[in-house]
């Protein structure tokens, strides 16, 4: 009885843990309709952000994005991704030209956001994803009072920096 007792609380305690999810699939188009693969980045960190061309903070989170490809180069690639529901593709092209942005912004039709953010109610943006290597979600945050050192600060790049490590 005893042994059962212990098999069991071992067998909760491993369930309870919190293993990476595998990043789920997609291939969404820029402005440019050219399709960006989730396949296209594996070899590679990804940091994959959902955002709105009007939302201030992913405004002010796409200047911490810019400065990933200056500090990590080829190791690290970034990928925005919006709803065409709320940003129409001039709205995209006028935002990454206004913020200097280089690395692409995506299309989603709302599918590709819910397998991420496994709820029905949408997500709150900018949402990040740290994705590593081989292509599983290390990190998720949402903007928020706790999240502000992510996405106004340097906690984003701790964060990839421990990506890399794995």
């Amino acid at each position: 009885m005893r042994k059962l007792l212990t098999v069991l609380i071992c067998s909760v305690a491993l369930a309870g843990a919190q293993s990476p999810r595998r990043a789920p699939g997609f291939a969404l188009p820029d402005t440019k309709l050219h399709f960006h693969d989730l396949a296209d980045y594996r070899g590679r960190v990804l940091v994959l952000e959902f955002m709105q061309t009007t939302c201030p903070h992913c405004a002010k989170f796409a200047d911490i994005l810019a400065q990933v490809h200056g500090k990590y180069g080829d190791k690290v690639a970034v990928l925005a991704v919006t709803n065409v529901n709320t940003d129409r593709p001039q709205q995209i092209d006028q935002y990454t030209s206004g913020h200097k942005i280089t690395y692409p912004v995506v299309m989603d039709q709302g599918q590709m956001m819910f397998s991420y953010v496994l709820s029905p109610q949408g997500a709150d943006v900018p949402h990040v994803y740290v994705i590593d290597a081989n292509g599983f979600i290390r990190a998720d945050y949402v903007y928020g009072l706790t999240t502000h050192d992510i996405f106004e600060g340097n906690g984003l790049f701790a964060e990839i920096d421990k990506a890399l490590k794995k």
